[in-house]
Parts: structure tokens; sequence; C-alpha cells
């Protein structure tokens, strides 16, 4: 059964081009995960099939009497809910509706080990159709059997589990490599013939013109014979430019991806080993009512500490209260730097002006560099095209704002860094680069991340485990 059919599909923005002449069906019962680097325009094909992007060239056309559920990437604020609750919340509504086709856009982007083995589950089980855009390996190895990769200004199809695809262009990767290596010589090749050919050439004319000084009698030319080796010279090399000019077609259309490693200029502020961040007996709530008690905190310059649990616990409640929300304090001893000393990406980039252009996000923060400046700032972070500078917050990726959001701190370093689960929203080259990136920041870091293969990379990360009120008797404290 034919749930959704695109023919010819292009979808092209003011600032770049994400694919064109994309066909496709989208059959019942399959299980399709859409994979890309960030900004390849992985959401707004998910939006297509969903009816509410037009394309901008080609049709997507859904059947009538599909049910369509949807779980976006960046949900609604819910009164003093976390992502993962409102992550949670969204797919149980999506089910409600009893799809036919359930779109997921980075579903396990704010979820616990707990809800994620959850999630794998349910849709192992679930009877329809299922295409989501995520960078969680394990959830499409479980789940999917086919891979729409969007790169390079197409959408590649491959039938089978994305491990499965890793290894077919692993493969391919070092195929391409040995025929561009192949090309090459071949190239050389022709460039040495062509300059041995243009010697021989110049070698003979200057052979025949001593020749005919040193003849005793005036020699006769012919016309005809002179015309035949000149011709036959310039034949044959013209024939070796035009392998040339072939051989570098070639090369140009076997050329690999580029691999871009930016260059992020974060500086820690104060290297002296100084006290950064202090909390004795802290309490964090809402609304009078506490949510996170006996909190002892201690971090000094140069240290990492992550915040763990599960969803709902008061990460993202005590990163706001450290931030300087006095709201949220409910008690306790509070030693912490000034909130314009603190550098923060929280889960969904608050920190940026959606109406904003990249340039004037970073010219906010640092009023005093030159255009030139901005610019050559923002190239070390991949903004290096004229229309993506210029391209409105709005309309970035998830990613591509991840990567504003760390640009934008890197230009005025913190004296803290608070990263409210960073990597979400990163494709597997841009989280490589994060990774290296926050591994050798020298300031003071606190994470909040439930990957915990993330929190290992970035070096010597201690943890501190966050429980609720009533499992840490925070409300009997803040009864005294």
């Amino acid at each position: 059964m034919h749930l959704i059919e695109l023919k010819g599909v292009d979808l092209t923005f003011a600032h770049k081009t994400c694919f064109r002449q994309f066909s496709a069906v989208v059959e019942w019962g399959q299980r399709i995960a859409i994979v890309g680097e960030n900004g390849a325009g992985k959401s707004s094909l998910l939006r297509m099939l969903r009816g509410e992007l037009a394309p901008s060239e080609g049709t997507v056309t859904i059947a009538p009497e599909a049910r369509i559920g949807y779980v976006a990437q960046i949900q609604d604020e819910v009164g003093g809910m976390s992502g993962g609750q409102r992550v949670n919340r969204a797919l149980s509504a999506a089910m409600a509706e009893t799809p036919d086709l359930l779109l997921l856009d980075e579903p396990t982007n704010h979820l616990d080990a707990g809800n994620r083995r959850s999630l794998s589950r349910m849709l192992q089980s679930f009877y329809g159709t299922v295409v989501m855009v995520t960078h969680d390996h394990e959830l499409m190895n479980q789940t999917c059997d086919r891979v729409w990769h969007i790169g390079h200004e197409r959408v590649e199809v491959f039938e089978g589990r994305y491990a499965d695809y890793l290894v077919e262009q692993d493969l391919r990767r070092h195929a391409l490599e040995r025929q561009m290596s192949a090309v090459k010589r071949a190239r050389q090749d022709a460039h040495e013939a062509l300059m041995q050919e243009q010697d021989r050439a110049a070698n003979a004319r200057q052979r025949g013109i001593k020749s005919i000084k040193d003849r005793k009698w005036a020699t006769i030319k012919s016309p005809t014979k002179l015309g035949r080796g000149n011709t036959t010279a310039g034949r044959k090399q013209a024939e070796i430019r035009e392998e040339q000019r072939e051989l570098s077609e070639q090369l140009a259309s076997l050329r690999l991806p580029e691999v871009i490693t930016p260059r992020f200029h974060l500086d820690g502020g104060a290297r002296s080993r100084q006290s950064v961040l202090q909390i004795s007996g802290g309490v964090v709530g809402h609304d009078g009512q506490p949510l996170l008690g006996d909190i002892y905190l201690s971090l000094m310059h140069g240290e990492r500490l992550a915040l763990v649990g599960r969803n709902g616990s008061g990460k993202s409640t005590l990163a706001r209260a450290i931030l300087g929300d006095e709201r949220l304090r409910l008690g306790g001893e509070w030693i912490a730097p000034p909130r314009d000393k603190i550098g923060y990406v929280d889960q969904h980039y608050d920190n940026l002006d959606p109406e904003a252009s990249v340039l004037e996000s970073l010219a906010r923060v640092v009023p005093a560099w030159s255009v030139g400046e901005l610019r050559t700032h923002l190239a070390s972070f991949l903004f290096r095209q004229g229309a993506e500078v210029e391209a409105p917050t709005r309309s970035l990726s998830g990613g591509e704002k991840a990567r504003l959001s760390l640009a934008c701190i890197a230009a005025d370093p913190p004296h803290l860094l608070i990263l409210d689960e960073l990597t979400n929203n990163l494709d597997t080259t841009m989280r490589g680069h994060m990774v290296e990136v926050l591994a050798s920041y020298p300031g003071a870091m606190l994470l909040i991340s439930h990957d915990e293969a993330f929190l290992d990379a970035v070096g010597r990360v201690e943890r501190y485990e966050c429980a609720p009120a009533r499992e840490s008797g925070a409300r009997a404290a803040c009864a005294e």
C-alpha cells in the first residue's frame, strides 16, 4: 500500500540546495531512517512527508485515508516538564491517533537510557510505517530496515540496516580512493607523454633545420612533407591533451567529500587553579516546591562535572539555578560566577534570537569586532558562505544552532561553560568535532547528558547524580 509518493522532488533554500530530483514511495510497514549532516534538509523532508512543507519542485502525494502521527524535534514548553517528559508526552499523543504512519524527528534527544529502551521496544512492535530523523545509531539498527541519506544535493536510498549501510559506505570509500589514485597516475602519465611529445617535435624541428644548413646545395622544401609532419605532431599533442581533459573531469566527479576540521578557539578565561562554583546544602524547585535537595557541589577551574539522572530529576532546573535564577534557589549557600561570565547552551537554543542573522548573533556578543573578524570567526565554525552568514537563525538546523551557540561562547570566553544535552542535534561528524574541542577546553565545565560515550570522550568527568527531593529528604531540610 502506497502511503506517500514523491516524484522529482527538489528542496532548495536561498542559501543552499539540499537535494534535487528525489523520487520514492513510502510503503506500508517500512521502517525508514533519514540521515545526513546537520543542515542537510532531514527535518524539512520529514515535514514534506507530513504535508506541512511544499517541495521547491516536484510533487508529494499523500494517500487521503492515511493517518499520520508526528513528533517534532523541539517540543513546546509545558509547565515544569523536562525535555524527556515533553518527548514522552508528544509520543503518547501521536500514538493515541492510531497512525498508519509515524514521523519522528530526533525522538531520543532528551530521553534517558530507560526511556530509550522503551521507545525502541514500542517501535519494534508498532504495526504501521515509521520514518524517523535520528543520529541514534542503536535505535536505527534496532528498528529500521532502510536508509535515506541526504548529501551532495541528492538522496541516496539503501535497503538494509544502518550498520550495513555504514559497511557499504566504507567499502565504496576505499574503492573510490583506489580509483582516484589510478586516475591521478593516469593523468600524470598523460602529462609526461605530452611533455615527451612536445620535446620530440621540437628536437625534430631543430634537427631538420640543422640538416638544411649543413647541406652544400639548397634544399627544395616540400610543403606537403612539412605539412604532414606538423599535422602528425599536432594531432598527437591534441590527443594527449584530450586524454588529460577527460581524466581531469573524471577525477573531479570522483572527488571524496571534504572532511572539515574547524578550529574552535575556546578559552576558559583565567588559567589559575581557583574555585568557580560552590553549592552547600542547596535546594532547587518550582513555586516553592522542592525538586532537588541536599546539593553539595564544588567545581574548580579546569574541572568537568556531569549532572546525570532520570528524566524529570531536576538536572536542567539545577543548571538554571546556577545561572542565577533566584526563583529556583529555595535554600542553601550558592557561590557562582555572575550570569555574564557563564556560557550556556540549552536543549532548545534559547540563547539565540530567531530573527537575527548568524552574523548579527555573533556581533551582539562582540560588538567591537569588525565584519572581517566576525566572518573569520564564523568560518572556523563552518559558516563560510555569504548566504550562510546572512541566514536567519530560525532557518538553521539544530546542529547549526549548536555550532552558532558555541561560536558566540568562544568569542567571549566564560568562566564556566554549561552544556545541556549538547549532542542531541549533532551529526556524527560534528559530534566528533565537539568531542575534540571540549576535550581540550581549559575552563570549568558543567555538562548535562544521557550520552555516556560522549561524557567519556571529553576527558575526565565526575558524575553528580540528581535525585528527586522525595528521595533526598530535601522537603524536611526546606521546612526547617
